[in-house]
């Protein structure tokens, strides 16, 4: 039986797994990471810890196999993170923190956006104020689950208020740029995201709107 739930504090270390076992465009990224929780300390851990309310599990017989994570307003997350988040991270990983030189690329790039986190441009959060996250095992692919965990997110921050949500995707993964275009969401011309290889995606959520 599968079944969708609210985050628990006892999740958290699943979200780092599933986080790392999904990083990189889908890929396993267990051997590409020294540091196996840098991944979830970025996109997992601080959503079920600063807002709780609009994480979600979906949890099989295995387990927990899957998430979504999100900010209903992305403008006050990215605060939040600037208060109560990044500080902490910032002492454990220093900016020149070893991390034996090219052998860890990733390791080096997800301590640069610690130190120097990117900014959502006005132009997405004043039409798109909410964003997300969603990573699924392979075992829950395929099976309608990541549909029906978005249906219960989006359900959330329409409740909340939101009048849209937006979300960056690699160019090159058209297996997720397929689903979301199945969810409602369309890709947005303009600001180009700030990384080459990705895009912007978003989805309005007036009185409606399709989920």
């Amino acid at each position: 039986m599968i079944e969708i739930r609210p985050v628990r504090a006892d999740d958290l270390d699943a979200l780092y797994r599933i986080a790392l076992t999904t990083g990189d465009g889908g890929a396993d990224a267990a051997m590409l990471y020294r540091d196996s929780k840098l991944l979830g300390h970025i996109f997992a851990a601080p959503y079920a810890v600063l807002c709780p309310e609009t994480v979600f599990v979906v949890e099989d017989a295995d387990g927990a196999g899957g998430y979504i994570v999100g900010a209903a307003d992305t403008r006050a997350f990215e605060a939040r993170l600037e208060a109560a988040w990044w500080p902490g991270l910032r002492a454990t990983y220093p900016a020149s923190c070893d991390v034996s030189g090219a052998e860890w690329p990733r390791d080096q790039r997800m301590i640069r956006m610690i130190h120097h986190p990117r900014r959502t441009p006005a132009e997405i959060t004043d039409a798109y104020p909410s964003h997300l996250h969603i990573n699924l095992l392979p075992r829950l692919r395929g099976r309608g689950v990541g549909r029906a965990l978005m249906q219960r997110w989006l359900r959330a921050v329409r409740a909340s208020g939101s009048t849209g949500a937006h979300l960056a995707v690699g160019t090159a993964n058209t297996r997720a740029i397929r689903f979301y275009t199945d969810c409602g969401f369309r890709a947005l011309a303009w600001p180009p995201y700030p990384a080459t290889g990705a895009m912007w995606l978003g989805k309005g959520l007036e009185r409606g709107a399709r989920d």
